[in-house]
């Protein structure tokens, strides 16, 4: 069960309509464990950036912060998505700016992907790919066709083959000791990053470049990760198959990165 709280106070009918037919906003998602969150500096950077760029300002990092307090309600593990949004933007009235209504979504974690998963690639290019924003049409469509023919999920490329991202999801391939995470234009999620500061204490490198369709063939492995998911296998992307990659070290480079209080 999801309970939702707008700036503070339960949702209402209004306030759920309005988001139902208004699809302009961004957010962010996150475990809380402990009553900490990993990576929540990077989450709160994430949403005063996407705050500013889609409404001309943002609420303050301690807004945010007591938005979220409010909704655990003491609590100390939950699963919450900190979306933001304005019902002054409409599809009539779409110039105002300002600093949006903070909505947060709480419920139970859910569980881990369950892999090893296989992937299907898909031509396409999310807008705005830099915002987790709520235009989430592209990505719910590249999925259901997906797993339409068979696979588990899809891998987005763009016209030239070149690699960035999945339907929710980043995705890493592995050369021997080092992980190569794709250059495209994309989303950095915030669990990729977390990966990536603990991948040295666990004995791996870590590399960022292009990555094209036909560049499969020489990596050993892959792997997904989110904030539901610090790493998940990857059997193969199309018709190329991949080795088991080393989730035990990736998990535990995930989670050498402290939980942070809110």
């Amino acid at each position: 069960m999801t309970t939702l709280f707008i700036d503070g106070a339960p949702a209402t009918l209004e306030d759920l309509a309005h988001q139902a037919l208004a699809n302009y906003g961004a957010y962010t998602s996150f475990r809380v464990e402990g009553g900490g969150v990993r990576g929540l500096d990077r989450h709160l950077a994430r949403l005063a950036r996407q705050s500013t760029a889609l409404f001309g300002q943002s609420p303050s990092e301690a807004r945010f912060r007591e938005r979220m307090r409010q909704a655990l309600a003491g609590g100390r593990e939950a699963w919450l998505r900190v979306s933001l949004f304005s019902r002054r933007i409409t599809h009539r009235d779409a110039g105002w700016v300002g600093e949006p209504s903070i909505m947060v979504a709480i419920g139970d974690p859910p569980p881990p992907l369950q892999g090893p998963l296989r992937l299907m690639v898909r031509t396409y290019v999310r807008e705005e790919p830099e915002l987790k924003h709520a235009a989430t049409f592209g990505l719910m469509r590249g999925r259901r066709a997906a797993q339409s023919a068979g696979f588990d999920d899809v891998l987005f490329a763009d016209a030239d083959g070149v690699i960035s991202e999945g339907s929710l999801w980043n995705i890493g391939f592995l050369r021997g000791e080092t992980v190569v995470w794709p250059q495209a234009p994309m989303l950095a999620g915030v669990a990729q990053a977390l990966v990536q500061a603990g991948l040295p204490g666990v004995g791996l490198g870590f590399e960022t470049r292009p990555v094209s369709k036909g560049d499969l063939a020489g990596f050993d492995g892959a792997f997904i990760c989110n904030s539901a998911t610090p790493a998940c296998a990857v059997a193969s992307i199309d018709d190329h198959p991949f080795a088991p990659p080393p989730l035990e070290a990736l998990r535990a480079a995930w989670a050498s990165q402290p939980c942070q209080p809110i």
